[in-house]
Parts: C-alpha cells; sequence; structure tokens
C-alpha cells in the first residue's frame, strides 16, 4: 500500500505488544549456534523519529512507548533494543521491527525485507545496512524465498490493513507458507478495531493451521475517533516459553 507510512504510528501501543514479542522471540532463537532466516513482508522504513511532526500529529507514541516503557527490565530483550537504538541514532528515535532484527541477528543469519513504498525503502537501506531490501509485494517476496536458506527462521508479517482484502488474503497466503516451510516461526500482527473485523480472518486462520497460538489485548484508543482499541499476534511454531511471555506481556496492557 503505497499510501501508508508508518511514521504516523510508530510507537504506539500496537508496536510495544508486536515488538516486545518479536524481540523475546528472536533472542531466544539466537540462543543456538545456528544460523537463521529473517523474513518480513512489509518492512517500513526501519526507524523512525518520534519527536516529527507526523508522530507528533496523531500522539500514539506518546500513548505508546513514550509512557509505558517502564513495563520492561532493563535486561528483557525490548529494553536492551531501545537502548540500543537510541544509543546508537538519538534519544527520540524508535526502532521498527527491521532494525530489530539487524540489531539482534548475527553476521551468519539472513534478513529478507519487502517494501514497496520508494521513500520508506530508500531510509530502510540506508538504516538498516546489510538487509537485503525487496521492492515488491511481501508475500511475492515471501514466496520466492520459502523454504529459505538457512531453513531455520522467522517470518513476520505486518501489514497495514488498509486494502480490505487483506483480511481474506493473509489466510490464503499463510496456510500456504506453513506448508512450504514447515519449521519456519511464523508470526503475524493485526489490528483490532472498533468493527471487529478481524474475527473472520481470525477464524480462518484457526481452521486452516492448527496448533497456532494467539494473543490479544487491549486498550484505550490513542485519541477521540481512533479506531484502533487492541493488537493481535498468531504465531505458528511457537518457541517454548512464549505463551508464558505474551502473558506476562497481556498482564500489563491489562492495567490500562
Amino acid at each position: 500500500m503505497l499510501s501508508y507510512q508508518h511514521l504516523y504510528h510508530a510507537g504506539n501501543l500496537a508496536d510495544v505488544h508486536k515488538h516486545a514479542t518479536l524481540s523475546w522471540v528472536l533472542e531466544y532463537m539466537t540462543r543456538k549456534d545456528k544460523p537463521l532466516s529473517y523474513i518480513e513482508t512489509h518492512g517500513g522504513r526501519g526507524l523512525y523519529d518520534l519527536e516529527a511532526d507526523e508522530a507528533v500529529k496523531t500522539g500514539e507514541a506518546a500513548a505508546g512507548i513514550e509512557t509505558v516503557a517502564g513495563w520492561f527490565d532493563a535486561d528483557h530483550p525490548y529494553s536492551k533494543t531501545l537502548a540500543a537504538c537510541r544509543d546508537e541514532n538519538g534519544d527520540t528515535n524508535y526502532p521498527g521491527s527491521p532494525w530489530i532484527a539487524s540489531h539482534m541477528l548475527r553476521s551468519d543469519d539472513v534478513l529478507h525485507v519487502a517494501e514497496l513504498h520508494p521513500l520508506e525503502r530508500m531510509i530502510l537501506e540506508d538504516v538498516v545496512p546489510g538487509v537485503h531490501v525487496h521492492g515488491q509485494d511481501g508475500f511475492d517476496m515471501a514466496f520466492s524465498q520459502c523454504p529459505p536458506t538457512p531453513r531455520r527462521g522467522l517470518m513476520l508479517v505486518d501489514p497495514s490493513y488498509e486494502v480490505k482484502d487483506d483480511y481474506r488474503d493473509i489466510p490464503r497466503h499463510l496456510t500456504k507458507i506453513a506448508k512450504i516451510w514447515p519449521v519456519g516461526v511464523l508470526m503475524l500482527w493485526y489490528p483490532i478495531l472498533v468493527d471487529q473485523r478481524h474475527r473472520g480472518m481470525i477464524r480462518a486462520l484457526q481452521n486452516d493451521i492448527p496448533g497456532a497460538i494467539f494473543h490479544e489485548v487491549a486498550f484505550p484508543p490513542a485519541r477521540d475517533g481512533h479506531r484502533m482499541v487492541g493488537s493481535g499476534m498468531m504465531i505458528v511454531n511457537a518457541p517454548w516459553g512464549l505463551e508464558d511471555e505474551l502473558a506476562r506481556i497481556g498482564g500489563k496492557f491489562g492495567a490500562l
């Protein structure tokens, strides 16, 4: 979706949910001394200045990471990544998932990220060196890479959902990927909107990919009229211990 720019939403509570989960999974997977592949279907620019006009205008970061950073102990993988991002780029910057992956993975790991928007892709290539950036549809890229080399790895699917067909197409795409890459950890983020339009997609995924885990958190809208009131994650081949970690993260949101 060429009109979507995540800078307006970077660091919001959905990002906190998604990136805390991603950081934990990457930290777990890199404990083993075996290389892995990281594939991301909708990368964005990778790094966001939360004092940019776009971010300030929506107030989502102010209601998100700027309010809840203290939820996570200093030794949590998410906290360590945020600290590294600030040390490298300045205190007002927030890492997108490609930056998080690039920071946490090792020299023998392989990163593939798709991004269609020309400006976002140019910034991504600049701020996240060493990543294979693909200027093509995210699922087309995913299918071209799966099964990847190395076969051990993780895929993050994080579309804008500005295209309503995403809710219909994602179950079909992920079911196919799960079959051709049965050992891959597949992570899908989805928004929870006031109209609950995600429910049909979730029913299809539960039916087509048995054993996947789902985790949802609720939070107040960031501003009057904002339609997002929660965040969801689906994980296929979830690492051991992730459900306990998600319960801890969910408990933090429950205090909002």
